[in-house]
């Protein structure tokens, strides 16, 4: 029962813009789930679910994974100011002083064929493993900005 329940909190969260845990619980009464707050509470942290802002800007339930994700974007967005390429480095610059903190967040996003990452006060580097995949970080970042 547990695991059918948690499955559909994931349904629910990926379908509606959830704010908390009274409105997931009534979607789940909706749908046979006749649960507590406690229990919702603890499906919750079980799930490891987290708030961040959609993209109508709700703060709503999200997975840590996606929730990660859309605060890195948000983040990265507001620090970012040029983002270039040369051979398999890319180069973020970055507004005085974020560097280290869009640094660190995006290392949590564990992008692929990322070696490893280095910042200073406006300025990150980004080691990939070839001049292909220089390209199309440097293209995916700048679609985030």
């Amino acid at each position: 029962m547990k695991r059918k329940r948690q499955a559909e909190i994931l349904a629910i969260i990926s379908e509606y813009e959830i704010e908390n845990q009274e409105i997931l619980r009534e979607k789940l009464l909706e749908r046979g789930y006749s649960v507590t707050q406690a229990t919702v509470s603890r499906d919750i942290n079980e799930l490891a679910l987290e708030k961040a802002l959609s993209d109508t800007g709700v703060s709503c339930y999200m997975r840590a994974r996606k929730a990660n994700k859309r605060h890195f974007e948000n983040f990265f967005s507001q620090s970012v100011t040029r983002i270039d390429c040369a051979g398999n480095i890319v180069c973020v610059k970055c507004h005085s002083g974020l560097a280290s903190a869009a640094c660190a967040t995006f290392d949590t996003m564990n992008m692929e064929n990322v070696v490893g990452t280095i910042s200073g006060d406006d300025t990150i580097f980004i080691l990939v493993r070839t001049e292909n995949d220089a390209r199309r970080l440097a293209a995916q970042l700048k679609g985030m900005i």
